[in-house]
């Protein structure tokens, strides 16, 4: 059972690096990113130093150092978590406050909240209610993710490694090996290659009892991809003991967009074939489990569905886990401005206090070619831009984590690095283009930023670590909720804000977020649109089409839904239903330059 009705997904790679150091001891769930195993070894240094630790330093001439730097990293957490959870689970007088702190936290819904209220209604001694405490307090689940994408080849002397010391391969290793008990989240699609990885490690699989150490949680945005992937692993006698439902724009970092299908209506097809997933899936996995000759468990296993992306309100939270039937609410954004809780550096904290809608925005700077969440003004693309004006765009590429292109050399670089901007400006000048096509490939070039480095640079400015190699430059990737959130604020104040016990949002004109996440869809529809300009294929305005249809689909479930709620979203109602009314005409005036497109190519036909 739970303990708090909302976790802290992963945030860049650096910001939720240690995060949960700083809530599992109040029983709330946090991600821990593994993609940069070089800033895990400085953070592990800096602890062990702090906490008067013995060190040993893993390097890379030590054999599978990404793997053992994570392993060791993620020990090092768990083992400082479960100390500061142990202290206060066995608090005495002197640390009656925290334990107040770890109650006053939980929904006031909360069963434990109201027992603990009636054991020490008349004065609160924890040595009295001691063995109570002990007994009900449960610890934040240390959860790491890994973006299957990210999976670069290695090499050694130039010699490539075998396949298993890929970046994602090592870093699954890495957890695989970890004493924690916790989950890990797969993002960033299937990777057939990966997942067939997991079959080697032991951990992963349930006991008769239907334990699992170390738990199954894939993020994907629709039902279907959800089936797909968990077929597929439970042929592997592997389950999936979670399925993180993202929006596919209304969310920070990477955002992969899906072909027009809304989180609204890809929630109530979880919500109406849970039932159905499990049993299906649950068949499969016996059949495997049996074929391996490994323990079959006893019932069915459970699966937890859950959401995240653009929530921002207490309504919100409340009414998707009670009319969606979720087990749990993804913030993520809202806490980039909890000092306690995430790294974030102070000048970066303070640009995302003052963002408002036109200063986040989806960018093409990330080197996957994946639209990325970025905030105008941020410190890594200022350092990108000097370097352009002194004549040396692009990245030394100290880390290397996103290398993915092999336009012109042997093995992969990164489109963000210096060595390839130079090569790719050198072809354009090659190809002797006009000035004005010149200029737009230029920019298109250059625009790339190192976010690998970026994305954790913050941690190291929070720490007062060293930034020689990375320099100070820091790329943020807020969702669009950031632009209603505008101060700094406690733990407590959040949980407060997303529990209902108070409200930190000072702006009255906040869209709910399933409207903005529409609106943000008829944006991207419109860049795609406007990309098709040129003379365009049936493939592409059937794509269009098939996106416009899907958006009126899914406007004509939320008109359904929020015209027969009562009793909930009362004051913004009115505004949510006009909104989806300009959504629709939005759509039909889009829908029109669509078929207009098909129009002009039959003209020059």
């Amino acid at each position: 059972m739970k303990t708090h009705s909302f976790h802290i997904p992963v945030m860049g790679i650096g910001f939720t690096i240690d995060t949960p150091l700083k809530v599992s001891q109040y029983g709330i769930d946090s991600v821990i990113s593994l993609v940069d195993d070089i800033l895990l070894e400085k953070l592990r240094k800096m602890y062990c130093d702090r906490f008067e630790l013995s060190y040993d330093e893993i390097t890379e001439t030590t054999d599978d150092f990404r793997a053992k730097r994570i392993t060791s990293y993620l020990n090092l957490m768990n083992r400082l978590a479960r100390k500061r959870f142990e202290e206060l689970r066995t608090a005495t007088l002197e640390k009656g406050n925290e334990i107040k702190e770890y109650f006053n936290m939980l929904p006031n819904s909360s069963t434990l909240k109201q027992r603990f209220k009636s054991l020490t209604a008349d004065c609160f001694d924890p040595n009295e209610v001691g063995d109570w405490i002990r007994d009900n307090l449960s610890m934040g689940s240390i959860d790491v993710n890994i973006m299957t994408k990210l999976d670069k080849e290695n090499y050694s002397n130039d010699e490539k490694l075998p396949v298993e010391y890929n970046d994602a391969h090592a870093a699954l290793r890495g957890y695989a090996n970890s004493d924690l008990v916790s989950s890990i989240i797969l993002s960033a699609g299937i990777s057939p290659r990966l997942y067939g990885y997991f079959e080697q490690f032991e951990d992963f699989y349930p006991d008769e009892d239907g334990e699992i150490k170390k738990k199954l949680v894939l993020k994907v945005s629709d039902y279907r991809s959800a089936f797909v992937q968990g077929r597929f692993l439970a042929k592997k006698g592997l389950w999936v003991s979670e399925y993180r439902i993202e929006s596919g724009l209304n969310c920070g970092g990477h955002a992969f967009a899906t072909d027009g299908y809304l989180l609204g209506p890809a929630l109530a097809e979880f919500r109406d074939k849970r039932v159905e997933l499990i049993q299906s899936i649950h068949k499969i996995l016996v059949r495997a489990l049996s074929n391996k000759n490994r323990p079959i468990p006893k019932t069915e296993l459970p699966v937890r569905i859950t959401a995240q992306g653009g929530v921002g309100t207490a309504e919100e939270h409340q009414f998707l886990l009670e009319h969606y039937q979720l087990d749990s609410v993804g913030w993520g954004t809202p806490f980039l401005l909890v000092k306690e809780v995430t790294n974030v550096d102070d000048q970066t904290r303070d640009q995302l206090r003052k963002a408002h809608e036109d200063d986040l925005y989806l960018s093409t700077i990330s080197p996957l070619g994946i639209p990325f969440n970025n905030l105008k003004g941020n410190s890594k693309d200022l350092s990108r831009l000097s370097c352009i004006a002194k004549g040396r765009p692009g990245s030394s590429c100290p880390k290397k984590y996103l290398v993915s292109n092999g336009e012109f050399t042997e093995r992969n670089i990164c489109t963000a690095s210096r060595q390839y901007q130079h090569l790719k400006l050198k072809e354009l000048q090659r190809e002797r283009a006009s000035p004005d096509d010149y200029q737009e490939g230029f920019d298109e070039v250059v625009e790339k930023s190192c976010i690998c480095v970026g994305l954790g640079t913050s941690a190291l400015i929070v720490n007062g670590l060293d930034t020689r190699v990375e320099g100070d430059g820091v790329s943020v990737c807020p969702g669009p909720n950031m632009a209603y959130f505008s101060k700094t604020v406690t733990l407590k104040e959040m949980t407060d804000h997303i529990y209902g016990r108070s409200n930190v949002i000072s702006r009255t004109d906040r869209p709910n977020m399933f409207i903005k996440e529409l609106s943000c869809y008829i944006d991207f529809l419109k860049v795609k649109i406007e990309g098709t300009k040129a003379p365009s294929t049936n493939e592409q305005e059937e794509y269009l089409l098939a996106f416009v249809k899907s958006l009126n689909e899914g406007i004509d479930y939320y008109y359904g839904l929020f015209s027969d709620l009562k009793g909930i979203f009362e004051r913004t109602k009115a505004d949510i239903l006009n909104a989806l009314d300009v959504g629709r005409k939005t759509l039909s005036r889009l829908r029109l330059e669509i078929e207009n497109l098909s129009t002009a190519k039959n003209d020059r036909h």
